[in-house]
């Protein structure tokens, strides 16, 4: 009976762990060059100090950073 449990205990954990390595949850960024003046969408956030995050430019999906991209008034005026 012990056995059964110590191997249970062993399953339970391999399992979360699994779990806990699929979890990871994406970000998308607007970001725009301070040099160029241009707004990009990067899976990163950015470190450099030429490239700044804009407002509201946090996104959980690649296509939700695009469409917010063309509604952000700094990357849409030229």
């Amino acid at each position: 009976m012990k056995k059964i449990l110590i191997g249970a205990a062993f399953a339970m954990i391999g399992a979360v762990g699994a779990y806990a390595q699929t979890a990871v949850v994406s970000e998308y960024y607007v970001v725009r060059d301070s040099n160029t003046k241009t707004c990009t969408v990067v899976d990163k956030k950015p470190t450099g100090t030429t490239t700044t995050i804009v407002d509201n430019g946090v996104f959980k999906t690649r296509t939700e950073a695009e469409t917010g991209m063309k509604t952000i008034k700094v990357c849409t005026e030229k």
